[in-house]
């Protein structure tokens, strides 16, 4: 079991009900359709809400940089085409003012959920700081910027890696460096590549791994359609869901494509919810109520001829029959040697309560 952590109002981790946080990064378009966004992930039922604080000049300087993604044209036949665009040019479409940073925060914490962000450098870190956020998250891709990792955990902040395409060896160093400077509140995030992602980079089985290595809790950051990535995550172990959201899976921009739309997202959320009811206990356990019902279903064991007082229970003559209310079969093979107390007539439905110990 992992270690619980607190984010926002609930805990995330430990025996906890699962963590569900909505991605709202690469989807929105400035500060309107962020709240937009918020909105979406609240009355949805979403614990958290995730975007990105992006400069996007300041991380990718050259505008020849291109970056490849699908775009849907037809949600009827799933038509799709694939785009290449400056990836400098789509991380300036995610950029927010910083007071725009601090209104949207302020209005996701009104709402009811918690807000955090990935950083790509300091000040954005620092602003994360400032306006309260109870974690920060560090990209795939800078699993090995350690000295960034080793800013964040200078936070009293719980600090969340993307392993992405990273190895397990690389992850391993990641959380060392966090731990060696101070910070024992991590979350690591298996995020598979791509947007979306292909079933044979999704690797479920690494949340398992990543269970036995560390003692924290352990996320899935899904890139697929739909919630079956999901609900398989929720059953390996997943203590949180990441899932992206959109307010139109047509939009051409990286990562629509494959995100919930809102009429989708409080079916994906109670999905999962009613799926990790019944995933239920790893140890089998009844209600009394369960208890009375299976009774229908079980024998009971019945005397086909009359007994006499004082006659052994393994001499009688009898059958197993529906309902399991009187002496069960199980019984009824252990407490052979014990004795009829009366005399009972064909028929009867034998109790405890008929037999005598000697």
């Amino acid at each position: 079991m992992s270690m619980e952590l607190r984010l926002g109002v609930r805990p995330v981790g430990g025996n906890n009900p699962l963590y569900v946080v909505f991605e709202a990064g690469p989807t929105h378009s400035g500060l309107a359709t962020a709240i937009q966004l918020v909105d979406v992930a609240a009355a949805a039922g979403a614990d958290a809400i995730k975007f990105q604080i992006v400069d996007a000049e300041r991380l990718i300087p050259d505008p020849n940089v291109l970056f490849t993604y699908e775009v849907l044209l037809d949600r009827a036949t799933g038509t799709r085409e694939t785009v290449r665009e400056s990836l400098q040019a789509i991380l300036k479409r995610r950029e927010l003012t910083r007071q725009e940073w601090r209104e949207l925060a302020a209005y996701s914490h009104s709402k009811g959920i918690a807000f955090f962000a990935t950083a790509t450098d300091e000040d954005a870190m620092q602003l994360l700081a400032d306006i309260g956020a109870d974690t920060i998250k560090i990209a795939s891709g800078d699993i090995n910027y350690h000295q960034f990792l080793q800013r964040a955990a200078q936070y009293p902040w719980i600090v969340q890696i993307d392993n992405g395409s990273s190895t397990l060896g690389e992850i391993e160093e990641a959380v060392r460096v966090l731990e060696e400077a101070g910070c024992r509140k991590i979350i690591i995030n298996h995020c598979p590549s791509g947007y979306p992602a292909h079933l044979e980079s999704i690797h479920l089985r690494v949340i398992g791994t990543l269970r036995q290595m560390f003692p924290y809790p352990v996320a899935f950051s899904d890139h697929t359609p739909g919630a079956d990535m999901d609900i398989a995550a929720l059953a390996l172990g997943a203590a949180m869901i990441e899932k992206t959201i959109t307010l139109d899976r047509t939009i051409r921009s990286p990562e629509h494509i494959m995100s919930l739309e809102p009429h989708e997202a409080a079916g994906f959320v109670q999905t999962l919810r009613d799926m990790e009811i019944a995933l239920g206990s790893p140890r089998r356990s009844m209600g009394d109520e369960e208890r009375k019902r299976r009774l229908v279903a079980r024998r009971s064991v019945i005397l086909t001829t009359q007994a006499r007082k004082g006659q052994k229970l393994e001499d009688l003559a009898v059958s197993f029959q529906r309902p399991g209310d009187g002496l069960a079969p199980d019984l009824f093979a252990k407490l052979g040697a014990c004795r009829v107390r009366a005399d009972l007539p064909a028929g009867h439905k034998l109790r405890l309560t008929d037999l005598d110990s000697e």
